[in-house]
């Protein structure tokens, strides 16, 4: 019953709720544009259907996503003052970038995309969808420019008067190489979310022979994009992998459990920890395979754990400067396992419809549908490494996180509140499940009146 510990999980849910909408949202406007792009150019009425039909699942995805974001707003003033008032003047810019030009760029041609069918010429319709995904990425760009800076300050003195930091080059904020790692491995993700999502509603049909010819046009497109995407998620992962160990080696130490350097490093399948997450009881090694992995060469020094603690000890005084290990070493094998699995689902849809739908491969459609969940997994194991590994840094080396918590805040206040949080996201969710599985089961035939008032009815049923 710590407010810390209470505000860390509160701030923890709320926020992996709120991703389980982003990523579809970037991926999925895409689909759609790309969709509605080709009916302009060839007049084809199938291609205004699709839009169509996955535009209203879209608009209920983004309907949740823009409500769970905004309380995400408010828990930085009230339940970690301290952050805002020490980073506020740096992480701030970013966000109010994101409110004021992205987030209203995407919601305001978002609703003239969904009222704008009989009143805008084709072009100008079609104009309006891809105004909406390039700023609903902008706005995943400038909220990942401003995570990036907690992960990896740049740009920044600290004021001796009044103690906070203060940004001195904005340029150095923005092209933070740390961002665009996030920014290539997030808007990937999209993709490979979006793509699964569209690939398993699309089995989910085809199993059914609903709409044939609509549903193999979807299912061929979502299977090109999910590999396409999941192999560019693992490059941009790896990439970022090797960038963590130049800029956070605890984290890296972390996520592999290597407690000592060693040159070679050897990496650790997997492995069993005690109660407290930060001892190792057993592991399966290969040798010198970490190093294979981060300089593509058979040796290589890779920090240790115990070295690194020493030395932060030694720079930032007595304290406990490791993650929470079992979770960080689990989350990242959860997520690159997953990954693995969707590179290999991906090749197997693409492979059905390069061999014209082999009826002995026909049966496994109805499977595919449970698909779906997996990209949703991979995120929530990737987000929760991100930010786990840094403890327990929020501002890596500059602000701990139990310095950032507010200082006024109660125990009975964050636990009411969490619970309430837990509460009112469980009956969203279900909402949510409820509306996607009904509209997406009812397919495209679906009266068009109705589909517009999807949206409306998702903020309402929040409010």
């Amino acid at each position: 019953m710590d407010p810390v510990i209470l505000s860390r999980w509160q701030f923890a849910l709320t926020t992996i709720y709120h991703f389980f909408f982003v990523p579809l949202t970037l991926g999925l406007g895409w689909f759609i544009a790309i969709w509605e792009t080709i009916y302009v150019r060839t007049g084809n009425e199938a291609y205004k259907r699709m839009a169509k039909f996955w535009g209203k699942l879209f608009l209920i995805n983004f309907a949740m996503g823009v409500v769970t974001g905004i309380v995400l707003e408010f828990q930085f003033g009230m339940n970690w003052s301290e952050f805002a008032r020490f980073v506020g003047d740096i992480f701030g810019a970013p966000l109010a970038i994101e409110a004021l030009l992205a987030f209203f760029l995407e919601s305001t041609f978002l609703g003239i995309w969904i009222f704008g069918w009989d009143r805008l010429s084709k072009g100008l319709h079609a104009a309006t969808i891809w105004m909406v995904v390039i700023g609903s990425n902008l706005s995943a760009l400038w909220i990942l420019l401003a995570n990036a800076w907690m992960q990896s300050p740049v740009g920044y003195v600290i004021n001796e008067t009044t103690g906070r930091a203060e940004l001195v080059d904005f340029s150095a904020l923005v092209f933070n190489p740390r961002a665009w790692l996030f920014f290539w491995h997030t808007i990937s993700a999209g993709f490979v979310t979006a793509a699964f999502f569209v690939l398993g509603i699309s089995a989910y049909h085809l199993a059914r022979r609903q709409n044939v010819d609509f549903f193999r046009r979807s299912f061929r497109l979502a299977a090109l994009i999910g590999l396409t995407a999941a192999v560019m998620v693992g490059v941009a992962g790896h990439v970022q992998g090797t960038y963590l160990l130049e800029v956070q080696p605890m984290a890296a130490a972390a996520s592999e459990a290597l407690w000592d350097t060693a040159d070679p490093a050897p990496f650790t399948v997997v492995a069993i920890f005690d109660s407290t997450g930060k001892q190792e009881i057993w592991g399966l090694k290969i040798p010198k395979a970490l190093s294979l992995l981060y300089y593509f060469r058979t040796e290589g020094e890779v920090p240790g754990i115990n070295q690194i603690q020493a030395e932060y000890v030694a720079k930032y005084g007595p304290g406990d400067y490791i993650p929470l290990v079992a979770l960080t070493f689990w989350t990242f094998r959860i997520m690159v396992g997953l990954g693995l699995v969707l590179i290999a689902l991906g090749a197997f849809g693409l492979y059905m419809t390069v061999r014209n739908w082999p009826a002995k491969w026909a049966r496994w459609l109805k499977w595919i549908v449970w698909v779906i969940p997996l990209p949703y997994l991979a995120n929530t194991a990737g987000w929760i490494l991100t930010e786990t590994g840094r403890q327990p840094w929020i501002v890596h080396e500059l602000l701990k996180t139990e310095n950032a918590v507010s200082p006024n805040l109660g125990v009975g206040t964050v636990l009411i509140s969490l619970i309430g949080f837990v509460l009112i996201y469980a009956a969203l969710m279900a909402v949510d499940v409820y509306l996607l599985v009904k509209y997406a089961k009812a397919g495209p035939d679906i009266d068009t009146q109705e589909a517009v008032d999807v949206a409306p009815s998702v903020v309402g049923a929040q409010g």
